[in-house]
């Protein structure tokens, strides 16, 4: 689906409604959890997220996609959440669910303990180190679409992606995760 119309358009529909949430759904989801590290918050965070995206669908200018422009929108809403007085006072609880599928039990079990382990060193990062890699990585931007995201320098971002490396392949080893060089 090329979503360039979106900025040209003035009323929206329910199926363009459907078609943009199924599409982004996940990403956005996974960007709020980055940022809570808690599925609740999440979830309600990302129904904000397109609630705010589809009432405010003439501020989108087509300058990125629409992937970026709602998590952008995800990030000042996550941001603002964590902010919230009512936020601090929920202790955090940080689970990830992966589905895996494997041959069998013994390789799914196996699969499943590898991620969830990268996924726990990756949520142990500090945010601002978690964020460009799950960027980097997960939603596959470049340096300088990570850079104008998060509005700091592209030397920033290699730096933040480099230390984070360097932490996880550091942690993994100690943990005793095999770990490519």
């Amino acid at each position: 689906m090329n979503d360039d119309y979106l900025r040209h358009i003035t009323k929206i529909d329910h199926s363009m409604i459907s078609d943009i949430t199924k599409k982004y759904w996940n990403d956005v989801w996974n960007y709020a959890f980055l940022i809570t590290k808690d599925q609740n918050h999440s979830s309600d965070i990302t129904q904000d997220v397109f609630v705010k995206a589809f009432k405010s669908i003439g501020s989108y200018r087509g300058e990125g996609s629409v992937k970026s422009w709602l998590l952008a929108i995800t990030r000042n809403t996550a941001y603002s959440y964590l902010r919230s007085a009512f936020f601090r006072k929920v202790i955090l609880f940080p689970i990830v669910h992966l589905n895996a599928n494997g041959a069998s039990a013994e390789k799914e079990f196996f699969e499943k303990n590898l991620i969830n382990e990268v996924w726990a060193a990756v949520m142990d990062l500090p945010r601002h180190y978690r964020e460009v890699i799950v960027l980097d990585a997960q939603f596959e931007m470049s340096i300088e679409e990570i850079s104008t995201f998060l509005g700091v320098s592209k030397g920033t971002v290699k730096s933040r992606i480099h230390r984070a490396r360097k932490i996880l392949t550091k942690k993994l080893k100690e943990e005793g995760v095999y770990v490519r060089e």
